[in-house]
């Protein structure tokens, strides 16, 4: 597949800025910094952060299992996906792929950049539809977004099929892997090398428990890391977000045990569900929630409400009719939670 026959021709085209800290990168050295009109007053924050986030990347390159040039930092995963629109998407030409229900800031970015979203619903049990997929797909379909483990559905897709998909499918295929780390299916970035049309998308938004600091990661091949470095704002990840994350991840055996745990918590507050009789049906999870169908959403949602328990109700997206989605909490939320629902009429 030849990547660069994707790409926007204006962007294949486009000289990157060039910040002062791209120009001159050695913080370490006892130098006088004189060139990018920062003020000179110490705070700790005075000084631009390092535009290509080279120290989290270092960190994050050892977590990930992938080289540095294979990864992209950015505001939040929406930033990286709101990049990838713009690489890829020529606006009122440009078509994408859109699995609903998924994740909705797909058909918001596509809205935001002039981008028609073509929609192919999942199957009865959320899983792509291969043979309408490739059906819808025409001349100006430029990405696939498959969002796995899905939200709100919390289920992963069958690897045959995004495999399928990932060889037939003529343009870039982005799978969203925001909570894969509660999955036991392996990511598929294990497999970049094998596919040149496949960016993995992750954060630290849900298993590292850094969803306030808004910091999204891309993983593609070395080509597309490129074009999409040189479209991003110079400064998109700020100093406060680089730190933090940097301190969060010198302790990777808490991040473990939390996982773990809410993996055991969804375990045990599923068995419960499954005891409740306003609750029909319990779809399985490999994320950080579980979505139920009740017999009556918005009923059950106002009572949730008026017990100072807030979830989030799904019923209006496609294939989710009287459902509710819940997050998995700490063992006493969660207990709070049951009881709560026991109690319910």
């Amino acid at each position: 597949m030849n990547i660069q026959k994707l790409i926007r021709p204006n962007i294949l085209k486009l000289k990157p800025y060039a910040s002062a800290r791209d120009e001159f990168k050695d913080f370490k050295k006892s130098m006088t910094f004189l060139d990018a009109n920062e003020n000179p007053f110490e705070t700790g924050l005075n000084r631009y952060p390092d535009p290509q986030q080279l120290a989290l990347k270092l960190q994050l390159s050892s977590i990930k299992g992938c080289n540095l040039n294979q990864l992209l930092l950015g505001n939040g995963s929406d930033e990286v996906l709101d990049l990838i629109f713009r690489t890829f998407c020529e606006p009122g030409k440009d078509n994408v792929i859109l699995l609903p229900p998924t994740y909705g800031m797909y058909e918001v970015l596509a809205d935001l950049n002039n981008i028609e979203a073509i929609k192919i619903p999942l199957t009865s049990d959320f899983q792509p539809n291969v043979t309408d997929i490739l059906d819808a797909v025409n001349s100006h379909s430029k990405i696939l977004f498959l969002c796995s483990p899905n939200n709100p559905t919390a289920n992963s897709f069958e690897a045959k099929s995004v495999e399928e998909l990932l060889q037939k499918f003529k343009g870039i295929v982005v799978i969203d892997e925001a909570y894969i780390d509660f999955s036991e299916s392996e990511s598929w970035r294990s497999r970049l090398a094998e596919f040149p049309n496949l960016i993995v998308i992750q954060t630290l938004s849900k298993a590292y428990g850094l969803a306030g600091i808004r910091l999204g990661i891309g993983m593609a091949s070395p080509e597309i890391i490129q074009v999409l470095n040189s479209i991003k704002p110079p400064y998109n990840v700020n100093q406060l977000t680089q730190q933090k994350a940097l301190n969060k991840l010198e302790n990777l055996e808490v991040i473990t045990n939390q996982i773990q745990l809410i993996k055991n918590e969804r375990i045990r507050v599923l068995s419960a569900f499954k005891k409740m009789n306003f609750i029909t049906k319990c779809f399985p999870s490999d994320a950080n929630f579980i979505l139920v169908q009740v017999d009556d959403a918005n009923r059950r949602y106002q009572q949730l409400i008026e017990k100072e328990i807030v979830v989030r109700n799904r019923s209006k997206e496609p294939l989710c009719d009287n459902c509710l989605r819940f997050t998995i909490g700490t063992p006493d939320e969660n207990t709070k939670l049951i009881t709560v629902l026991n109690f319910l009429k």
